[in-house]
């Protein structure tokens, strides 16, 4: 419970918003130039700081939309979702049309990994982070599972469905992106104002092209606004179970939006700071971009591991009690369990491995950069196990206001009959 509650709050305060806002830097300059706030992208630090402005501004509004209410967070959520869907079959189709390679491509090294000292497995290691940095948002569907209708059941399958949409739509997007570059050796393919944006604009020109940007434009809203309202309930329930500073205030609810108004405006106010650091520190914002993906998936350990010692023991899926039945994998969940862990584990190691290419690619080199996965997540978890066994363990527990009523139990009929004698 400590060393988890460590890891959620830190990863918590470290991975909101912030991170995902700051794509529309990437984009919106892209579709119009007047986007460009902040001089004309080429000073050093235009970039960084009208990232920062639009990705403020895209916080605050987040921050005003969960605030306000579920209700219109949840229609926002369904017509982005929507729109999400139609454009990413529309340009799946547009680019492999506009395809000009085979998919041999992908069997082709390109000589990555000559001079790497494990080849190219280790450029491999480095790529597959990017699955690393997509396939873990899933939790979001049970961060709001409290507020659907038969959790139990829909939380599970709402997250199957979201794995495999992400599985099946990003990977096929990843392809027609590759078969359709006009030429894969441009080095604005992996630079920061480039990417898929710019291929999307190189082959289909400019109206149709900017058509699909405005439509990643709403998926990065859409993203926005789902990681901040998980952000939001992660820390109501930590804060109603009393393990935060100022766990009554954080834990409020609006008695007319029904919203945990003070977790939504905090949230948007912590997500700021790290965009401010990101203005003349872009190695830091780096190393925090990769830090808080690694302590979701330790995070995610602490669950996965825990599980399948209990499916060793026999003591996991529980017994039947009689209440409302959930989801289940039946056979196939110790297979998955044990994949969740070997993959889980894998991937905190291959985020973690003290890459200067990943957290310390830009200057100033510095030893405690390149090393600042490991000191970051080192220090989470020994402030995150003292911090439980001197404070948290001694005041955790359900506030009053939030601890359900006890039901009122059924009268004792020999005691009834007695008293009546």
């Amino acid at each position: 419970m400590g060393l988890a509650g460590g890891l959620v709050a830190a990863a918590l305060l470290d991975h909101g918003p912030w991170s995902v806002a700051l794509a529309l830097q990437i984009t919106l300059p892209q579709i119009w130039s007047g986007f460009q706030l902040v001089g004309d992208g080429t000073g050093p630090y235009d970039f960084a700081v009208n990232g920062v402005i639009l990705a403020s501004i895209m916080i605050g509004i987040s921050t005003l939309i969960n605030a306000f209410g579920v209700k219109l967070m949840t229609m926002i959520n369904s017509v982005g979702v929507f729109v999400e869907l139609v454009a990413a079959v529309l340009l799946i189709a547009a680019l492999i049309w506009h395809s000009v390679r085979g998919p041999e491509v992908l069997l082709d090294t390109a000589g990555f990994g000559e001079e790497h000292p494990l080849g190219f497995f280790g450029v491999f290691l480095i790529a597959a982070m990017a699955s690393g940095y997509v396939m873990y948002g899933f939790d979001t569907a049970s961060s709001l599972g409290e507020e659907t209708k038969d959790p139990k059941k829909t939380a599970p399958r709402a997250i199957l469905r979201a794995v495999t949409a992400s599985f099946l739509l990003g990977g096929l997007l990843l392809l027609g992106g590759i078969l359709a570059a006009p030429d894969l050796s441009d080095p604005k393919l992996g630079a920061a104002d480039g990417g898929l944006q710019y291929i999307v604009l190189s082959v289909l020109g400019g109206p149709f092209g900017k058509a699909f940007l405005a439509c990643i434009v709403v998926a990065v809203v859409v993203c926005t606004l789902a990681v901040h309202a998980a952000a939001i309930r992660m820390m109501f329930a930590m804060a109603r179970d009393n393990n935060l500073p100022f766990s009554r205030q954080l834990s409020k609810v609006h008695p007319t939006r029904k919203t945990p108004t003070v977790a939504a405006i905090v949230i948007g106010v912590v997500a700021v700071i790290p965009l401010i650091v990101n203005i003349s520190q872009p190695a830091i914002f780096t190393i925090l971009s990769s830090i808080s993906i690694v302590l979701i998936y330790l995070s995610y350990l602490l669950v996965t591991v825990p599980m399948l010692r209990r499916r060793f023991l026999k003591k996991w899926p529980l017994k039947d009690d009689g209440s409302e039945p959930g989801f289940s994998l039946g056979k196939w969940g110790l297979p998955v369990n044990i994949v969740a862990v070997l993959w889980g584990g894998a991937m905190t190691l291959n985020l973690v491995w003290p890459r200067p290419e990943i957290y310390n690619s830009v200057p100033p080199f510095e030893w405690y950069l390149q090393w600042g996965g490991v000191i970051f997540v080192g220090t989470v978890i020994i402030g995150g196990t003292l911090l439980y066994r001197l404070r948290i363990r001694h005041k955790t527990g359900v506030l009053a206001e939030h601890a359900a009523a006890a039901a009122p139990s059924e009268p004792d009929p020999a005691l009834v009959a007695a008293q009546k004698a």
